[in-house]
């Protein structure tokens, strides 16, 4: 049996000749070398048979591992994946798989699932298939109550709570939570207000909670912003329909032309061009012009919006119905706060909170700040002065070089102080003032004053494509110092995208932003969170405030522990008696404007 095995080789070779071939050629095809020891021991039982075919048998074999080897390097994965259509220097590439709104590396990935689960929503009953407007929240039929103080009076620095019970059409009470509600606390006269903060019981009830920060009369104000159902729903649309807003560039070379849709991912059977940016992984694709190449685009705009909704569900975003709706108050909506020094002259020389019979409450909360005579107050330690002055701008900008990157809510901030400086001479850069870029220079202050617009996805009408720039890509052209400031703020054109999109760029804005200050330690960063704004049906499926809610909580977890500074807009526009807007009206921005400032100039005196 020995000698019969020794002669296993190619047609009578030497044992070790033939164990070199096998190492030689079958280690990268481990089905072969299955296949090659299960006939072995068929040679073994059969071994004339054997000697007969051998030679033939293992000319075939060798024949198709010669064709294995030339299909691998002409096909590759590359092939398989994507394939370059154009020649010389372009590296444009054409996609031809399906790609995912929802790809990330494993590392983000795995910060991804901490954060939606850090911002993870109630979970509402289903949505039956036949829904009724009358079984949803109805925010006619709901009510809040000032729950009444241990102490029967109310100081500054106490806490105030209300409690809200939602109920629908028919009066009944829900008992089940994840209604978006916002709560004010307010002083017309004063000029106050501070945002509070809802607590969801899960049940059909929630608790509102505010600091009580001044003196004099405080009015509560609650807003059923959507339904449990319309969350629902909203959250059933970014699942299922990503897409719903889509994009479109236009192609040209010589005298032909084509305009092709573009988005985050497009998941097609044709060809499709492949823009992903090389630094940041940033995914962007468009079809592929018929006749024309990748490298011939010129343009990037807003395509338009494609949603489908059965009727009821659009019923569940009507305004004046259930969308942004005041829920009334039972009972008295307003209480009056004493000072502090009320009650420490009536309870013997004790302040609120050395008094020994409260017991600390459950529900805290302290917002970034309020609003005192129409000025914001954070309640970070951060003094906020009042720039109210072209020379107190000037001088606290003077030798600075002021970077502002992101949405046209960044924009709005160029263009006040653009405004506000007559001396700051903006350049032409042929540009479009939705878009920019923009630049304005101060000679004699030695000011300079920039912005840029994120890049796609970008609701814009028409961008150039050679002004669409990641903001991590440009953080990393900045040179930083003391005398720099970096102000970014990007939000509004993410929300009707799978959350995980959003976090993928905040987390390469976040190693840009490192990798700056590791270089430029002494380079301020700002940041400004999202904003509620009025909404309407169309403006609910893109730009919903809890698509914008979802998006501030995930910036701020993100940016948290950094040395970065942040301009709180949610709160500030909450707070504030002013309606709500994408773009927040003059008082509020110069209230910004100042936190700003104050962050450049935190010293100045005698403004």
């Amino acid at each position: 049996m020995m000698s019969e095995h020794t002669s296993l080789g190619f047609c009578s070779c030497p044992e070790k000749s033939c164990d070199l071939f096998l190492t030689q050629n079958f280690t990268t095809f481990s089905f072969y070398i299955l296949a090659w020891d299960r006939t072995k021991t068929s040679v073994m039982m059969r071994p004339q048979a054997w000697r007969a075919i051998c030679c033939l048998k293992f000319r075939v074999i060798y024949l198709l591992l010669t064709l294995n080897v030339v299909i691998l390097l002409m096909y590759g994965d590359n092939y398989l994946r994507t394939r370059d259509v154009t020649k010389g220097k372009s590296t444009t590439r054409v996609a031809k798989t399906s790609c995912s709104f929802h790809s990330l590396s494993p590392k983000e990935a795995q910060v991804a699932h901490f954060l939606k689960h850090s911002i993870a929503w109630p979970e509402t009953l289903s949505l039956p298939r036949h829904l009724f407007l009358n079984d949803t929240s109805d925010p006619a039929q709901s009510t809040f109550t000032i729950l009444p103080h241990k102490r029967g009076s109310w100081f500054v620095g106490d806490q105030l709570e209300v409690l809200i019970k939602v109920s629908d059409f028919y009066g009944r009470p829900k008992t089940s939570g994840g209604d978006f509600l916002l709560a004010r606390l307010h002083n017309p006269t004063l000029n106050a207000g501070v945002a509070g903060r809802v607590f969801d019981h899960r049940n059909g009830t929630y608790t509102a909670v505010f600091p009580l920060l001044w003196e004099g009369s405080a009015q509560v104000e609650v807003t059923l912003v959507h339904p449990s159902e319309g969350i629902a729903v909203l959250e059933k649309l970014t699942r299922e329909q990503p897409d719903r807003i889509y994009f479109r560039s236009f192609f040209r070379l010589g005298s032909v032309y084509k305009t092709t849709t573009c988005n985050i991912c497009l998941n097609s059977s044709r060809r499709l061009c492949n823009y992903t940016d090389p630094s940041t992984g940033e995914p962007w694709f468009c079809y592929k012009p018929k006749n024309l190449r990748c490298d011939a685009r010129i343009t990037h705009s807003k395509g338009g919006f494609r949603v489908y909704l059965r009727p009821m569900e659009e019923e569940l975003f009507q305004s004046g119905v259930n969308l942004k709706v005041s829920i009334p108050a039972s009972g008295p909506a307003h209480i009056q706060v004493l000072s502090q020094f009320d009650f420490f002259y009536r309870s013997g020389f004790n302040f609120p909170g050395d008094f020994p019979g409260v017991a600390k409450k459950t529900m805290q909360f302290t917002p970034s700040g309020y609003y005192y005579q129409g000025a914001w107050r954070p309640l970070d330690g951060t003094t906020v002065h009042q720039f109210h002055s072209i020379t107190a701008i000037s001088q606290c900008l003077k030798n600075k070089a002021v970077h502002l990157y992101g949405d046209s809510t960044i924009r709005q901030w160029f263009e006040y102080l653009n405004h506000s400086l007559p001396d700051l001479k903006e350049f032409d850069l042929r540009s479009s003032n939705q878009t920019g870029p923009f630049l304005a220079l101060d000679y004699a202050n030695n000011i300079l004053l920039t912005f840029h617009s994120h890049g796609p996805p970008i609701r814009f009408r028409v961008v150039p494509v050679s002004h669409l720039h990641y903001i991590a890509n440009d953080l990393d052209r900045v040179v930083g110092g003391t005398n720099t400031v970096v102000v970014i703020g990007i939000w509004s054109h993410f929300s009707t995208f799978p959350i995980e999109v959003y976090i993928r760029r905040l987390l390469n804005i976040r190693k840009a932003v490192m990798r700056l200050l590791s270089r430029s330690p002494d380079t301020l960063i700002i940041i400004r969170t999202a904003n509620p704004k009025a909404l309407t049906l169309y403006e609910t499926l893109t730009n919903s405030d809890w698509f914008s809610l979802q998006r501030d909580k995930i910036l701020r977890a993100i940016f948290k522990r950094m040395k970065v500074k942040l301009v709180d807009a949610w709160e500030m526009s909450v707070a504030h008696h002013l309606p709500h807007s994408l773009h927040p009206q003059p008082p509020i921005v110069e209230n910004m404007i100042d936190v700003v400032l104050s962050y450049i100039c935190p010293k100045t005196e005698n403004l």
